[in-house]
């Protein structure tokens, strides 16, 4: 048997170091480096899941083509059956694909899968592998969630040889995997949850999806620290990585596509965890909207594009002097320089000073905003807060703020009104860019394209 070559891999970004090393040097990130054992020679072993000749992703043979001869017709993708779930993988799911879903502990990732599983059961061969719990602890669950357990085929096993064995004598056409860690390949020494195991077992895994046209779903838990444990290192070999994420206080739960070779990245779905299990939200507006309290100073509605629809959400603020000689800036749910930034934005030109103050801001619903049309908004709530005055709970705004003052258009303009006015919002104030050719009835459309402007209108 040949010697294991030893290499570190940085979990966070997945960079590959002949020795350890404090700092990766990619991503900057300290103490993420962990040992790979890579086995060369005989003792590495390729699984070939063809049965007589070597198949390409789709299980046809693989030839050279070309380009402009490639079938560029839709391939058929299957509903899982929750709206919310197929939006975030962009339709549905593709035959050969390989999706990781990922999150913390109690997330609701098995229950979401067994729901999704034991109904497509119903129509197509599906395999669902266990290396966590016993297939009694998998009964039980379905019992309780008044699932339809008579078609859902499910194994306890850990090997990805003995996995993969039974599965070319099954031939289902879904494969799933809970969870990754605690798989192991053949030939490979260290331990399961390894960055080694993992790599190996989901490329195991992986290859028999490819050649056999098998949709395999792994299931990957995140550690404390919020990094999901390991397979950060296997997203160049799936098609898909999602994460189901939560708030400890909270019943709902949102999907999130962090990479989807078949749809929309940062497509979004907000699910609520029930005794019944988890329940899609089709208008996850409205979950994050409480339109019927009064109005208070530093709440903002605005809205945001997730993925290929509009979410309205509400930004808090909270301004108070500071008591100490360096004020504090937090943001939960937004980037923390771009509030920096903003508030720079408010000094110079708008002529409001908050330089003394301590800046709070919050994204109630615990939604995290990437997009910069939450500019506006974040302004807004701040000076909202600092002169105590509440806007009116039927506004809205949106935009994103230039470094000079003005007001820059966003993507989407009209969805985005259109959005405010179908949940009762009757004033808006956006880019003059992004006015709507024709304005929804009964709700007034104000164009801005400096802060000055702005705050005119405010204040007529």
């Amino acid at each position: 048997m040949a010697k294991a070559k030893i290499q570190f891999v940085c979990t966070e970004c997945g960079a590959d170091y002949t020795k350890w090393q404090g700092q990766c040097g990619e991503c900057k990130a300290w103490n993420t480096l962990k040992e790979f054992r890579e086995a060369t020679g005989v003792a590495k072993r390729q699984p070939d899941f063809a049965a007589e000749k070597r198949t390409g992703f789709a299980g046809t043979l693989s030839q050279i083509q070309k380009l402009s001869d490639v079938d560029l017709e839709d391939q058929v993708r299957i509903a899982t059956g929750m709206g919310e779930f197929d939006r975030v993988l962009g339709g549905g799911l593709v035959p050969g694909s390989a999706v990781l879903i990922g999150g913390h502990p109690g997330a609701g990732k098995s229950t979401l899968l067994l729901q999704t599983l034991c109904y497509l059961a119903q129509r197509l061969p599906v395999l669902y592998v266990s290396g966590e719990e016993s297939v009694q602890q998998i009964a039980l669950r379905a019992q309780r969630l008044k699932l339809p357990m008579d078609a859902l085929s499910i194994l306890a096993e850990t090997s990805v040889e003995s996995i993969t064995e039974v599965a070319k004598e099954t031939a289902p056409r879904i494969l799933v995997i809970d969870s990754i860690q605690v798989m192991h390949a053949p030939d490979v020494e260290s331990a399961p949850g390894s960055v080694s195991q993992v790599r190996e077992s989901a490329a195991w895994l992986t290859r028999y999806a490819k050649q056999t046209g098998t949709i395999l779903i792994l299931v990957g838990h995140v550690t404390k620290d919020g990094s999901l444990a390991g397979p950060k290192v296997l997203e160049h070999m799936i098609d898909a990585s999602v994460m189901l994420e939560s708030s400890g206080d909270s019943r709902f739960r949102t999907l999130r596509a962090i990479k989807n070779r078949f749809g929309a990245v940062n497509e979004l779905g907000v699910f609520a965890m029930l005794d019944t299990g988890l329940k899609e939200v089709k208008n996850p507006s409205s979950i994050f909207l409480n339109k019927n309290q009064e109005a208070s100073p530093g709440s903002v509605v605005t809205v945001v594009w997730e993925g290929t629809r509009p979410l309205l959400i509400e930004l808090q603020a909270l301004v108070d002097g500071t008591s100490m000689g360096h004020p504090r800036r937090v943001a939960v749910g937004l980037d923390g320089n771009r509030l920096t930034m903003i508030l720079a934005i408010l000094n110079r030109h708008g002529g409001i000073f908050t330089g003394d103050q301590d800046v709070f801001l919050n994204v109630v619903g615990g939604v995290r905003v990437t997009e910069t049309s939450a500019d506006l908004a974040t302004l807004l709530a701040v000076v909202s807060s600092l002169r105590d005055r509440p806007m009116p709970r039927d506004w809205v705004v949106f935009g994103e703020l230039g470094l000079n003052g003005e007001l820059r258009p966003v993507p989407n303009g009209q969805e985005r009104v259109l959005e405010a006015a179908k949940h009762g919002f009757r004033k808006a104030i956006i880019p003059k860019a992004n006015l709507p050719r024709n304005p929804p009835k009964g709700m007034e459309v104000i164009g801005a394209s400096r802060l000055d402007e702005v705050f005119q209108a405010l204040s007529d």
